[in-house]
C-alpha cells in the first residue's frame, strides 16, 4: 500500500489528530494537577519535572494506538511500530528519571540545611539523594533492557552469550566490580549513615566538608577550598574521622609551653576573659590544666568549646594569641628558656678568664 492510498491517508490523518488531542490532554491535565499540588510541596515538584516528559509521552502512547490499529499493509508499518515502541519505552525512562528527581527534590526542600541545628536535614538530604540516584540507576538499567528485548535478534545474542556464559561472565564480572561495589556501597551509606551532606571528615589527614555525595564518589571540600574526590567504596573499608556524626559541638585544645616560675592564676585569667570576648564561644567549657612537665618548661592545655568544628579553630587561635599576649607583656620572663648553671670546685666560683686567658 502506497503513501498515497485513501487508507493511508486516513490513517495519517488519525495519527495527526491523536497527537493533537493528545497535546491537548497533556496541556489540561498538566494544568490541573500543578493546581491541585499547589499546596502539596513534594507532589508539586514532581509534577513539575514530569511535565516535559509527559508532552512526549502521551503523544507517543495516542500514535501506537494508531499504529497498531493501522492494517499490516500499510508501507513501513512494522519498523514505524517499532520505532515508535523504542521512543515510548525512552519517554517513559525518562518520566521514570524525571519522578524521581522531582520527588528527591521536593523531600530536600522541606528540610534546608542553612539552620543552626540542620543535623535532621542534613540525614534527610543524604538518605534522599543517594535513594535517588540508586533508583535512577535501576530505572535507567530497566529502560535499556525493555529497549534490548524488543529487537529479534536480542534472543540470538543472549543464546551466544550464554554459550560463553564463563568467559563473559568473568570478564563483565572483573569489569563491573567497581560499579556495582560503588552502587552497593551507597546503599550502605544512604542507610547506616555513617556521614552525611555538610559533615565535617577527616580523611587521610585532610580537614573539609561533604559536599557532594554521588553515585560513585564523595567530593569532600577542603578548607583551603581544595576539593577531594573519594570512591565510595573507600569509606566501607577505612576508617575515617566523622566530627558531626551526632551532634556540631566540638571540644578544642590550645597547648602552650611556659617556665616553672609562671603562676597559673593569670593564664587561667586571660583564658577566660579571651573566651568571654569571643562570639565562637559557647559558654560550655573553658578549662586550664598542666598536662605535661618536661626537663627545662611545663606545657599548659587549654580546653574550649564551639557550636561548630569552624567556628571552634577561630576560637583556638584568638585564646592561643591571648595567652600569648598576656605572658609577653606581663610575664615576659617565664616564657620557656635554656638555663645554664655555675658549679662550684673545691669552694671556689668558676669565673670567666680566671685561667689568665
Amino acid at each position: 500500500m502506497s503513501w498515497t492510498d485513501d487508507s493511508s491517508l486516513h490513517v495519517l490523518m488519525a495519527a495527526l489528530v491523536a497527537v493533537l488531542l493528545a497535546l491537548l490532554v497533556h496541556r489540561v491535565t498538566a494544568s490541573v494537577v500543578l493546581r491541585l499540588t499547589r499546596s502539596l510541596p513534594v507532589s508539586n515538584r514532581a509534577a513539575q519535572q514530569c511535565r516535559a516528559p509527559a508532552q512526549l509521552l502521551m503523544p507517543l502512547m495516542a500514535l501506537q494506538a494508531v499504529w497498531h490499529a493501522a492494517p499490516d499493509s500499510f508501507s513501513l508499518i512494522a519498523g514505524i511500530r517499532h520505532a515508535n515502541g523504542l521512543l515510548l519505552l525512552a519517554a517513559l525512562t525518562w518520566l521514570g528519571l524525571r519522578a524521581v528527581r522531582g520527588v528527591a527534590q521536593g523531600i530536600v526542600g522541606l528540610y534546608p540545611v542553612n539552620v543552626d541545628d540542620n543535623l535532621q536535614a542534613r540525614r534527610i538530604h543524604t538518605q534522599t539523594r543517594m535513594l535517588a540516584r540508586t533508583a535512577m540507576f535501576i530505572i535507567v538499567m530497566a529502560g535499556l533492557a525493555l529497549m534490548l528485548m524488543t529487537f529479534p535478534g536480542a534472543r540470538q545474542i543472549g543464546a551466544s552469550l550464554l554459550a560463553s556464559a564463563g568467559v563473559v561472565g568473568l570478564v563483565a564480572g572483573i569489569a563491573a566490580r567497581p560499579i556495582f561495589s560503588n552502587l552497593i556501597a551507597g546503599l550502605q551509606i544512604a542507610l547506616a549513615q555513617p556521614f552525611r551532606i555538610d559533615d565535617v571528615l577527616i580523611v587521610q589527614g585532610e580537614w573539609g566538608r561533604v559536599e557532594e555525595i554521588t553515585g560513585t564518589y564523595v567530593v569532600l571540600k577542603i578548607w583551603d577550598e581544595r576539593r577531594l574526590v573519594i570512591p565510595l567504596q573507600w569509606f566501607i573499608e577505612n576508617p575515617f574521622q566523622n566530627w558531626t556524626r551526632s551532634s556540631a559541638q566540638i571540644i578544642g585544645t590550645v597547648f602552650l609551653w611556659v617556665d616553672y616560675r609562671m603562676p597559673l592564676a593569670p593564664l587561667r585569667e586571660a583564658a577566660r576573659l579571651a573566651c568571654e570576648a569571643a562570639p565562637e564561644w559557647d559558654q560550655r567549657l573553658c578549662l586550664l590544666q598542666v598536662v605535661d612537665a618536661g626537663e627545662r618548661s611545663m606545657q599548659l592545655r587549654v580546653l574550649v568549646t564551639s557550636s561548630n568544628s569552624s567556628l571552634n579553630w577561630d576560637l583556638r587561635c584568638k585564646v592561643r594569641e591571648a595567652l600569648v599576649d598576656c605572658m609577653q607583656r606581663d610575664w615576659p620572663e617565664h616564657l620557656p628558656l635554656m638555663r645554664a648553671e655555675v658549679g662550684e670546685r673545691s669552694g671556689v666560683a668558676a669565673v670567666p678568664g680566671a685561667d689568665g686567658a
